[in-house]
């Protein structure tokens, strides 16, 4: 068995691929011996005497299709858990999107003269406290307090009217006397 060890580095060279892929016809090894150069490398290529290997296939389609099983919530049941809950999904990456959620919604309310700049004072600093899990408790907080607000100002309303009225009765009466007086 001749060594070939010369003409596959050379081959290698001139058809610029690694040693492992360069095919030597094993029919024809008399031949290649004979090849010292690469020009004489090149003429056995074009005879076909010597070929580059096709590349080897590595497919990812296993893991194409493992990847929209997971998609679907597949393979992720505790036994295919290495990291702690909070490595996996970070307590801060969960307040950080809850917050942001919460704190757009009053900036678009406040924007919108749905709530006041008390209230939404108020209910920013609640939310800072961790008062609201979602944007659904904080909505019904807004609906509380705009509802007892409005029934504050009813009643503050109710009383003026009343106060003003008594007043009124008040003068009256007040200039009933004096004319009584004059009499």
């Amino acid at each position: 068995m001749v060594s070939l060890k010369l003409q596959k580095r050379l081959a290698a060279s001139v058809l610029k691929c690694g040693k492992r892929k360069i095919w030597l016809d094993p029919n024809e090894i008399n031949e290649i011996s004979l090849a010292n150069s690469r020009r004489n490398i090149a003429r056995l290529e074009k005879d076909g005497l010597i070929m580059k290997k096709p590349t080897v296939v590595h497919s990812r389609n296993r893991v194409r299709v493992r990847n929209e099983a997971k998609a679907k919530g597949r393979h992720t049941g505790v036994g295919k858990r290495r990291g702690t809950a909070n490595a996996r999904l970070p307590f801060k990456v969960m307040w950080m999107r809850r917050i942001r959620v919460l704190r757009r919604l009053l900036h678009k309310m406040r924007d919108a003269k749905k709530i006041d700049k008390h209230i939404y004072h108020t209910l920013y600093l609640h939310a800072k406290g961790n008062q609201f899990k979602n944007k659904r408790v904080l909505l019904e907080t807004i609906h509380t307090m705009k509802s007892e607000q409005s029934k504050a100002k009813a009643l503050a309303d109710q009383a003026e009217a009343k106060k003003s009225r008594a007043r009124a009765r008040v003068a009256k009466r007040a200039a009933r006397e004096a004319k009584k007086a004059e009499q």
